[in-house]
């Protein structure tokens, strides 16, 4: 029986009078890889940004419907927004680690929620590490800046990062789009490895790397969820004409 990490119902966002997600249903496997796909100002990226509440931060946002985390509306009045955060973590575009040496980047979040204990500290930052498989890379420079890695290590101490604080979901918001060919392969990879143990929903503007990574994808056009299913059928045979030109290259 398939499991549902998030639930979206009869989702609406607006940015001030402007409606920027439009009644959007949609279910995130657990354990699984989700797509989100559609030209650019489709409503992808900011449909990623409510599943953690990031819109909160942007003023004059409006959000109707639900979003549920494990059954639980994350929207409710009592949500604690930064322990949501913690479960459900994000990657951005381009990679940012805090201008710091690779260990305290990793270190930051559990120092943060309170772990002081050097041993554990070292113990989280060698497993993080070692699960965004950069370990090898980094384990003789733990104390030097993040900053003089290359950007796919960048990303990839980015993920590790988010790691440590022990999320359920990762949000990736086009996490390979500044990266060289070589550094894409390893983070697509990685996401392939992590699908064990997280929840993924990815956006992304490169229909062979949707095909690639995910097992489910979604596509979003002028702000509407046109449809979503098995990867494989929605490249292949699509239900709606519009995915269909999309996925072809015929428009976005």
């Amino acid at each position: 029986m398939t499991q549902f990490k998030l639930s979206v119902k009869n989702l609406n966002m607006y940015y001030g009078n402007f409606h920027a997600l439009k009644n959007v249903n949609l279910e995130v496997e657990a354990n699984q890889v989700t797509a989100l796909i559609g030209p650019s100002g489709c409503g992808k990226s900011t449909f990623l940004r409510v599943l953690n509440r990031m819109n909160d931060l942007i003023e004059g946002v409006r959000v109707d419907g639900s979003v549920l985390l494990d059954g639980q509306d994350i929207y409710r009045p009592e949500e604690d927004v930064v322990s949501l955060r913690k479960r459900i973590g994000m990657v951005f575009q381009r990679p940012n680690p805090f201008p710091m040496s690779v260990y305290d980047n990793i270190a930051y979040g559990p120092r943060i929620h309170g772990v002081k204990d050097k041993r554990k500290l070292d113990e989280i930052v060698e497993k993080s590490l070692c699960a965004a498989v950069i370990w090898d890379e980094v384990k003789d420079r733990l104390h030097k800046s993040a900053i003089g890695l290359s950007g796919g290590q960048q990303q990839r101490i980015c993920i590790a990062r988010l790691l440590a604080v022990e999320p359920e979901v990762l949000l990736m918001d086009e996490p390979t789009s500044a990266l060289d060919p070589l550094a894409t392969m390893k983070i697509e990879e990685l996401i392939q490895t992590l699908k064990k143990d997280y929840t993924i929903v990815i956006v992304t503007h490169n229909m062979q790397q949707a095909a690639r990574v995910s097992g489910v994808t979604a596509f979003f056009l002028t702000g509407d969820l046109i449809e979503y299913g098995k990867t494989e059928i929605i490249f292949t045979k699509p239900w709606d004409k519009r995915t269909e030109d999309y996925i072809t290259g015929r428009f976005g």
